[in-house]
């Protein structure tokens, strides 16, 4: 009876976890597709557009051709009499498509239209373009494919086999551990021989001797915990990531849109070293990301003995600051932890505090009783006391001082916090007289 007991709990669990894990991943890979989708109207719209846009340059410069050269579905130009006058070699001979035209405020407008003989795709997204002529207005339409709610058959493939895959892994996995944890029932099965199951459907029956029910409870709540956990790691990761990427994706895009709708025109040599710029911000955000996911992981690190003093003047050694660093280190204050990381923070403050400073900053090392303390002072504006604790979250910074917090990525301040953290110490700001003053308190390594 517990031999078939144990496998029943073991075939509902493996059950629910399966369910669960693919009604999981159903919701994902919908919100996927949506903003893949999203995302690929979004370009494939810009597409017709651009063709759209290179008509209009040869109308204006006075070089259109009969036959109009293009990447998308096909392109149409209507002279003041609404005739075709040139059209991409697919719809040549073809007579006008579309009737629809911007409005009498608007230079352009897009609109999906369907039913069109011309293609084979029953939809098109259509673009129109109104050109400003002596005689009169001219008409340019450019027409594409409009986007399938797939994207395409690879990308729902790919996602169809991923969930397989994490579906099939997910019943393995939770077959296998719920097997091992009900292994000890059966070491017990002689005593609780007698014992009847009660309604499994509301709940997991308890036998009278509770040690190996309480192990099992315990070992699903962790478990629990542990899918959790993970659950929010993961969002956390993607609510971070998509917060801060965008803009400076969006900043390239536009310079480069910017620069292809004049190309005789623009500075290229400029838009270069404005994408590099942006470029470089896009990887210090994704670094820092990177470094948050580690630590959110609670990734192992190395344990060494750091002298907090040494580690100050290593990383002042060899790099020019903007502002004068006042320096109050006191010997033998030992902390034990990962250097890598510490000099991370410590890099991260003094970064900070560099872009707030008016001309100077101040860093002091000493111990106070059991504590290992690091502090970092700036001379600037300071931070208001109802204010300190937004400073450490991601992706913030006060309104007063974005302009001069422009180089940085918004995580600095979190991923100190972090790191503080993960060394069991912790770090936040004190009063003072002037600035902001950044305190780091460290469990002191005994000599």
């Amino acid at each position: 009876m517990i031999a078939r007991y144990a496998a029943s709990v073991r075939a509902r669990l493996t059950l629910i976890a399966t369910v669960g894990v693919a009604a999981l991943c159903f919701a994902v890979n919908g919100l996927l597709l949506l903003g893949i989708h999203g995302a690929a109207v979004e370009y494939q719209t810009q597409e017709v557009m651009s063709a759209a846009l290179r008509v209009v340059h040869l109308i204006k410069r006075g070089d259109l051709p009969a036959v109009v050269g293009t990447d998308v579905g096909g392109v149409q130009v209507l002279n003041t009499d609404g005739e075709v006058v040139s059209s991409s070699a697919g719809l040549m001979g073809s007579p006008r498509l579309v009737a629809f035209m911007p409005d009498d405020d608007n230079a352009s407008r897009t609109q999906v239209v369907c039913g069109l003989e011309a293609f084979d795709n029953p939809c098109q997204i259509v673009a129109v373009f109104r050109v400003y002529e002596q005689e009169g207005d001219w008409m340019v339409y450019a027409f594409g494919d409009t986007v399938p709610w797939y994207v395409h058959p690879w990308a729902l493939a790919f996602l169809i086999g991923i969930s397989l895959a994490l579906i099939a892994l997910t019943w393995w996995g939770t077959s296998r551990t719920v097997e091992r944890t009900l292994a000890p029932v059966e070491a017990i099965r002689q005593k609780l021989d007698e014992i009847t199951a009660t309604d499994l459907g509301q709940r997991v029956p308890v036998p009278p001797n509770p040690d190996e029910l309480h192990a099992l409870a315990r070992t699903a709540n962790r478990t629990l915990d542990r899918l959790e956990a993970a659950v929010e790691q993961q969002r956390r990761f993607a609510s971070d990531a998509s917060h801060d990427l965008r803009s400076p994706i969006t900043a390239m895009r536009a310079q480069v849109e910017e620069a292809l709708l004049h190309p005789d025109d623009a500075e290229w040599e400029q838009t270069g070293h404005a994408l590099l710029a942006s470029l470089d911000r896009l990887q210090a955000i994704v670094t820092d990301l990177l470094t948050l996911a580690r630590l959110d992981a609670h990734e192992p690190q190395a344990s060494e003995s750091v002298d907090l003093a040494q580690l100050v003047t290593d990383e002042l050694e060899g790099r020019t600051r903007s502002k004068e660093v006042k320096l109050d280190l006191r010997p033998d204050v030992v902390v034990e932890g990962d250097r890598l990381r510490l000099a991370r923070l410590f890099t991260n403050l003094l970064d900070n505090a560099e872009r707030h400073a008016e001309s100077a900053l101040a860093v002091s090392v000493y111990n106070e009783g059991s504590d290992a303390v690091l502090e970092v002072l700036d001379d600037g504006a300071g931070i208001a006391s109802d204010q300190r604790e937004f400073v450490f979250r991601r992706f913030t910074r006060l309104d007063a001082s974005r302009n001069r917090d422009a180089g940085g990525t918004g995580l600095g301040l979190a991923i100190a916090r972090e790191i503080a953290e993960v060394h069991e110490g912790t770090l936040g700001l004190a009063d003072s007289d002037t600035g902001a003053r950044f305190v780091l308190r460290l469990p002191a390594k005994e000599s």
